[in-house]
């Protein structure tokens, strides 16, 4: 493994987390699981520390930190992405279509983390 160096990288709260999975599927990487009902970074060499699950956590749980970590694995993350993999698939919380069928974004409703396709969204953004 290679030498640490400081990054930014997701820090899942436990005792924050539900273990609801929304935080899997925005991790493309790959670097979050759900181990034990609680998320979990399993693998740092694989976040990229973007944060695109940040924003879909319904308690909270995820923030970004800046600390020693081993750096991030371009060429294990494409592996990753490549391969067959099962998610858990996310809807549009105003029409319901899915994320197979339709981007979908993290969005924050009345205090609510949760997904809007990109039909909806103007609907939101312009009321």
């Amino acid at each position: 493994m290679s030498e640490a160096v400081i990054r930014q990288i997701v820090r899942i709260d436990e005792e924050l987390c539900t273990g609801c999975g929304a935080c899997v599927s925005p991790c493309a990487e790959g670097a979050i699981v759900i181990v034990d009902g609680k998320a979990k970074v399993v693998r740092e060499e694989l976040c990229d520390g973007a944060g695109f699950c940040l924003g879909v956590c319904p308690t909270g749980a995820l923030a970004i930190e800046t600390r020693e970590a081993v750096p991030f694995d371009h060429e294990a993350a494409e592996e990753h992405m490549g391969a067959a993999k099962t998610y858990i698939p996310q809807r549009c919380f105003r029409c319901g279509t899915d994320e197979d069928h339709r981007p979908l974004l993290p969005v924050r409703v009345e205090g609510t983390s949760t997904w809007v396709c990109t039909s909806c969204l103007p609907a939101l953004i312009h009321g």
